[in-house]
């Protein structure tokens, strides 16, 4: 073989035959093929795997989009591409192109979380500072063009470390903007967080979808409150499930002509009469309304210091909420309280 000859194969050599991502590392997005400004042979193969989609992008510009399947790039193959750089014949000369493989499978449990503390102005207790931490679910969009200019942009110059920090960053202002729209009691939040997840989920969709991204799922799993947020969320928490076992109470109903109680077998007859009805009375703390709660229940929360005389009751027959010692069963319960020294 004569030196010119040896030269021109290694120079053919050097043309990229091709083209694939075998996507070993299961955390990424997309994967721009390294071609270190060596030019694709005419007639090179693309082989984009199940769970992935190429995209060809020219000097910025989005240019073809492949499937899952195999193709031979020529410009009978490349329509966008080839009207990009002016071929209006099939064209055989090596070529130069960014190819951008996404993965359009689902990530489940991508974790998020505020590095920084978000403020948020509640109506209980004033401005305050938060951090907030969670997941969430989701795939690229069936347009993956729509996902690359949002996220990453057509230039090419991105990392996978990059793309991940975007798309942090996309899902926390998305859920800041949307905690300052919804206008919600951070202990009403803290309180509910996966009913709120539920509602986040199905407010976000479209947002998401707008950025290329499919969002199955939006969780928060921790909040991270001031030391006096959490007190009151603990004592709020406290009340609602005496609240609930108090109202959850049922009596037991007699069966076969007997009934059951904590001592044994009675006849009916053996039974004593109802105990008249307790007044139960709804109580607002901070906002939220809980109860209904028993007289007995009112004189500990006034003891300890959780009912106050103005605090805002009602019960039935009432046709509002009223200050507690307004109301003439409750006004001796804060007679009964001996005054500070």
């Amino acid at each position: 073989m004569s030196l010119f000859n040896r030269a021109k194969q290694n120079k053919f050599k050097e043309f990229i035959n091709i083209i694939e991502w075998t996507n070993d590392t299961a955390d990424t997005i997309i994967w721009r093929f390294p071609h270190h400004q060596t030019k694709i042979k005419s007639g090179a193969q693309l082989i984009v795997r199940e769970n992935q989609v190429a995209v060809l992008v020219n000097e910025g510009q989005f240019a073809d989009v492949y499937q899952p399947g195999c193709y031979e790039l020529t410009a009978n193959n490349m329509p966008i591409f080839s009207t990009q750089k002016g071929w209006k014949n099939s064209f055989n000369s090596p070529f130069k192109v960014d190819v951008c493989f996404v993965s359009t499978k689902e990530f489940l449990n991508k974790r998020w979380g505020t590095v920084n503390p978000i403020m948020m102005c509640d109506p209980e207790f004033g401005l305050i500072r938060f951090r907030v931490f969670g997941s969430f679910c989701f795939r690229v969009g069936p347009d993956p063009i729509k996902f690359i200019s949002k996220m990453v942009g057509a230039d090419g110059n991105f990392t996978i470390d990059s793309v991940s920090e975007q798309l942090h960053n996309f899902v926390i202002t998305k859920f800041t903007n949307y905690l300052a729209e919804s206008k919600i009691a951070v202990l009403d939040l803290a309180a509910n967080l996966n009913e709120f997840s539920s509602e986040l989920t199905i407010a976000l969709k479209d947002v998401f979808s707008e950025c290329g991204i499919g969002l199955f799922r939006f969780l928060i799993e921790n909040i991270s409150l001031p030391e006096a947020v959490e007190e009151a969320l603990h004592k709020l928490t406290t009340m609602t499930v005496i609240g609930k076992l108090t109202t959850n109470i049922q009596p037991i109903k007699p069966k076969n002509g007997q009934v059951h109680n904590a001592i044994g077998i009675n006849s009916l007859k053996d039974v004593p009469p109802p105990v008249p009805a307790q007044e139960m009375y709804h109580v607002a703390f901070g906002g939220v309304q809980q109860g209904p709660f028993p007289m007995a229940q009112l004189q500990q929360m006034v003891q300890q210091g959780q009912l106050c005389p103005g605090t805002l009751v009602w019960t039935a027959g009432m046709t509002g909420w009223v200050a507690a010692n307004s109301v003439p069963s409750l006004s001796q319960l804060f007679g009964a309280i001996p005054p500070p020294l």
